[in-house]
């Protein structure tokens, strides 16, 4: 029989043999097929491109850890990532499509009749992309390091060498045609594992209805995790702790701060017409809800299996799995009664991430040397529950390489969308409309590749040392989407009023009290002041859901500003006016 790593250098090897070959079928001869593919995707796959584009690593490999660790808490990012998915191809792809303009900065920059207003989005385009990217590179290391037997930073490099490749050649046009490879290998190796691990524990092959089955006793999966749960001191697996109002404000930060996300909105250029991005993003949002609805179930599936396997068990006597991921540094066991068995209750077994010592204890365990004094001596990262849960469940070993494979297509594709908007922000967005108006074509097209260059060095240099707040840098992502480019792209397209006093003035307020709350309440000043504590919120708003409350101050400051203020000059009001005009008319090309 195969191991694992046989198993997943071969799917690997297969799957990126896959990338490279369309990379070098659909390499980019000028602007518009490195910027938009030519515009001459079809809806279908244009569709499948955009559910890759947008399920990235954290997609993937997070949302369901953070599900099944936060059980009803975590349901904010299902209705937040969902409903921004909804939100954007309702009320900005189609119109943004029919402006004609395909980069965010662009759009801002022409409707507010100002390069000033383009240089705010540029900056906060590259902020957002960046911080997503990193994310990326680090999933890339972290499933080659695991899975792959190779160093975590190597595991980057990797990641960096295969993304350049299919990015530099092709620009839009090779990632667009990648990324329908890859959705097609991240679902497959998503609901895998999900159908045998359903008809494994609750005789149902559908995951969905698999979560709200009963198991071999008779009780329902829900119930048995609850009660799972409230023996080992946790709340209820089906209950919550967070606020009716943090749960909206989470919920509708994330949602207008992934419908300001640029890396998305630019693929809705890449298809011949307005009936087309319409059409794609119904496409889009049906691929998407394939992962979204399973989601929930692996995570039920995963933590119930985690806590009958591990719990109160003897170390010598946990599966092969567990002692496997200890070297990751994703599980870590202390053993503080010295009874070898592994308690698992309510609270931090250590201060952050483990930090291994070399040798080991008496019962073979790998040694960590921050432990705290609580009584849990069990430290698991969100991240694990997806990767390890074949491996947890027992699943053939060509599962688990599966896995692998999917999440790699997870981060890659992701990882290359944002490296585009990267390029095109510098090369369309700075060079051509601002610092040298009169480049030629070709020149244009080397400006984005060696953009897309520098940019893959940086992401990766963020992957091989990331900063130690990373997760404070993603909610800040969101934030400063949301607080920054949605009231003015929702405002540039429904208020034929705003100006660009108004969405200057707004840009910049909104993203600097977003940036100053996340200053106060996540990250503090580093080594000079503290975060301050959960109970000093402003209105009792989480560092995640405040991007709601700066883009209410950012929408409020706009159109106050914009009505004390000359209106927009009457061509632009005129195009506002046609590009909510519901049929063809007014089709704007791509330029």
């Amino acid at each position: 029989m195969m191991s694992v790593q046989v198993w997943t250098w071969i799917l690997v090897g297969i799957t990126f043999a896959l990338y490279f070959g369309i990379a070098i079928w659909a390499r980019a001869s000028s602007t518009k097929e490195f910027y938009v593919a030519g515009s001459g995707v079809s809806p279908l796959a244009n569709g499948m491109a955009t559910a890759a584009d947008w399920m990235s690593a954290a997609s993937f490999i997070s949302m369901a850890g953070i599900i099944s660790f936060s059980g009803y808490d975590g349901s904010v990012y299902l209705m937040g990532w969902t409903g921004g998915y909804v939100l954007l191809a309702l009320l900005l792809a189609p119109y943004l499509r029919k402006f004609g303009k395909f980069t965010v900065p662009d759009f801002i920059g022409d409707r507010y009749y100002s390069n000033t207003a383009r240089t705010v989005a540029v900056i906060c385009a590259l902020i957002v992309s960046f911080t997503y990217v990193a994310g990326q590179m680090r999933g890339v290391g972290i499933v080659f390091s695991q899975f792959l037997q190779v160093d975590i930073n190597l595991g980057v490099m990797i990641g960096m060498a295969v993304v350049l490749v299919f990015a530099f050649l092709g620009g839009m046009k090779g990632i667009t045609y990648t990324q329908v490879a890859q959705y097609c290998v991240l679902i497959f190796a998503f609901m895998v594992p999900a159908f045998f691990i359903s008809m494994q524990m609750t005789g149902n092959i559908v995951p969905q209805i698999g979560m709200g089955s009963t198991v071999e006793d008779g009780t329902y999966l829900l119930d048995k995790l609850d009660t799972l749960h409230t023996q080992l001191g946790f709340k209820e697996y089906t209950s919550g702790s967070k606020s009716t109002w943090d749960i909206f404000a989470i919920t509708l930060a994330l949602m207008v701060g992934t419908a300001g996300l640029p890396h998305v909105i630019v693929r809705f250029f890449t298809v011949p017409k307005v009936k087309d991005a319409r059409k794609s993003a119904g496409l889009a949002l049906l691929f998407i809800a394939i992962l979204y609805t399973t989601a929930p179930a692996i995570a039920v599936f995963a933590r119930t299996n985690l806590i009958e396997t591990v719990s109160n068990k003897e170390y010598k006597a946990v599966p092969e799995w567990f002692k496997n991921w200890e070297n990751t540094g994703l599980i870590a066991w202390s053993d503080k009664n010295d009874d070898g068995k592994i308690q698992y209750v309510n609270g931090s077994a250590l201060d952050g991430k483990p930090k291994y010592i070399e040798e080991r204890g008496k019962y073979g365990q790998r040694l960590i040397s921050n432990a705290n004094t609580s009584v849990n001596e069990l430290y698991v990262d969100r991240d694990i529950m997806v990767l390890a849960n074949p491996e947890i469940a027992k699943l053939p070993n060509w599962v688990i390489a599966l896995v692998a494979a999917g999440g790699l297509a997870a981060a890659l594709s992701t990882a290359a969308g944002l490296l585009l908007v990267i390029s095109t922000s510098i090369s369309h967005d700075l060079i051509k409309k601002q610092i040298k108006p009169n480049i030629s074509e070709k020149g244009e097209l080397w400006a984005a590749r060696i953009s897309i260059l520098v940019a893959i060095i940086i992401a990766g240099l963020f992957g091989i040392y990331p900063p130690g707040f990373v997760a404070a840098v993603v909610a800040l992502a969101f934030g400063l989407a949301a607080a920054s480019f949605f009231p003015a792209i929702i405002l540039g397209i429904f208020d034929k009023r705003m100006n660009k006093q108004g969405a200057i003035a707004g840009m910049i307020i909104g993203t600097t009290l977003m940036l100053v709350y996340m200053l106060i309440y996540k990250t503090g000043l580093i080594g000079v002041l503290e975060p301050k504590p959960k109970q000093d919120w402003w209105f009792g708003t989480s560092p995640e859901g405040f991007g709601t409350i700066a883009m209410i101050v950012n929408v409020v400051v706009s159109m106050v500003i914009s009505r004390m203020t000359p209106p927009p000059p009457e061509h632009v009001q005129e195009i506002v006016e046609r590009i909510r005009i519901p049929n063809e008319a007014g089709d704007a090309k791509p330029h």
